[in-house]
């Protein structure tokens, strides 16, 4: 992905919260809604190319 330096934070801090969510998962720690890591992945990477789309600072890199 390139994006300007908001949208690349705004990414890597969903995916490190992501990232803990799913480690508290498999240490039986927190149970929740019983979605994969995969099916997480595909919609954070839709959420960024909406988001990078709609970022003039992004459009302007481009």
């Amino acid at each position: 992905m390139q994006g300007c330096e908001k949208c690349m934070k705004m990414c890597g801090t969903i995916t490190l919260v992501l990232g803990i969510l799913f480690l508290l998962r498999d240490l039986s720690i927190w149970h929740f809604w019983n979605i994969q890591w995969w099916t997480a992945a595909f919609l954070m990477m839709g959420l960024g190319k909406v988001g990078s789309q709609n970022c003039k600072a992004c459009k302007s890199k481009k």
